[in-house]
């Protein structure tokens, strides 16, 4: 079940301007805002908020009409990634499929400060040691995060725009290439391992020259994993290349999606999986 688009560009306006309950920036959005722009804005601000707001409500309407509801979508997934058998394994989160903020997997630490899914847990671990046993120096910089620590790293990421310059609109567009927005984030599902070499953490497209990210890349699929968001499929995905970012889908559809070079969006639209 897709995004509606009316309400979709309306919720992005209301999130970057602070508003939809805080959830994403917050009333401290327009403090942020102040400070980067001018008390002299702040009116012309407020007033824009105003209208963006009405017209939320009339999408959210719109939306009512043709029966599409994303919290019923987003307690959905969670339903699914607590079911038993193996179709937790392939649930999709994105922007247009998101997961319940209340959702928590049964946890299990893979690293230091780093949980996972338990039912991953098995085959995350004999990945890093076998990395490791091929004289490669991994680090999982990112496992599970919760709802509220997707949010401050999404904050974060978007007031670093603002103070670039750019507008709270525009900031949050570029957030978003590169940081999920809060609830639909992968991270939440226990499922998603970031994983750079220690050597070098930065997050970016030199991570894909390092040993440790070509072999990920190459052997991730025999543990279950895929490389989620591969290069020149951000039209598909929405987020820009990261090959850092690996998923745990069960090594048979690993094995698939990883020799058709599809996407897990692809991949579940060809099996009729919408």
């Amino acid at each position: 079940m897709a995004l509606n688009h009316k309400i979709e560009s309306r919720m992005k306006k209301i999130m970057a301007a602070g508003l939809a309950g805080g959830l994403i920036v917050g009333v401290a959005a327009t403090g942020i805002f102040t400070t980067v722009t001018g008390n002299t804005k702040e009116k012309e601000y407020q007033d824009k908020i105003t209208s963006l707001e009405k017209e939320l409500k009339n999408a959210q309407k719109e939306e009512e009409e043709t029966g599409t509801d994303l919290e019923v979508m987003a307690q959905t997934s969670a339903q699914q990634l607590s079911e038993q058998g193996d179709a937790w394994q392939m649930v999709l989160v994105n922007e247009s499929h998101p997961l319940d903020a209340s959702y928590v997997p049964e946890l299990a630490e893979l690293e230091p400060d780093r949980q996972v899914d338990v039912r991953i847990l098995e085959d995350a671990q004999q990945m890093l040691a076998d990395a490791r046993n091929a004289g490669l120096n991994p680090y999982v910089c990112s496992a599970y995060r919760n709802y509220d620590y997707q949010r401050s790293v999404f904050n974060d990421t978007m007031v670093d725009w603002i103070t670039q310059g750019y507008t709270p609109l525009d900031a949050y567009d570029e957030t978003k290439k590169s940081v999920a927005v809060p609830g639909t984030s992968e991270h939440a599902t226990g499922l998603a391992l970031d994983i750079t070499s220690a050597d070098y953490a930065q997050l970016d497209d030199a991570q894909a020259d390092t040993a440790e990210a070509k072999w990920f890349a190459e052997n991730c699929w025999k543990y279950g994993f895929i490389l989620r968001y591969p290069p020149e499929k951000s039209d598909v995905t929405g987020i820009i290349y990261e090959p850092w970012h690996y998923r745990y889908v069960g090594k048979e559809a690993a094995k698939e999606i990883t020799e058709s070079g599809l996407t897990l969006e692809e991949y579940l639209e060809q099996s009729g999986v919408k």
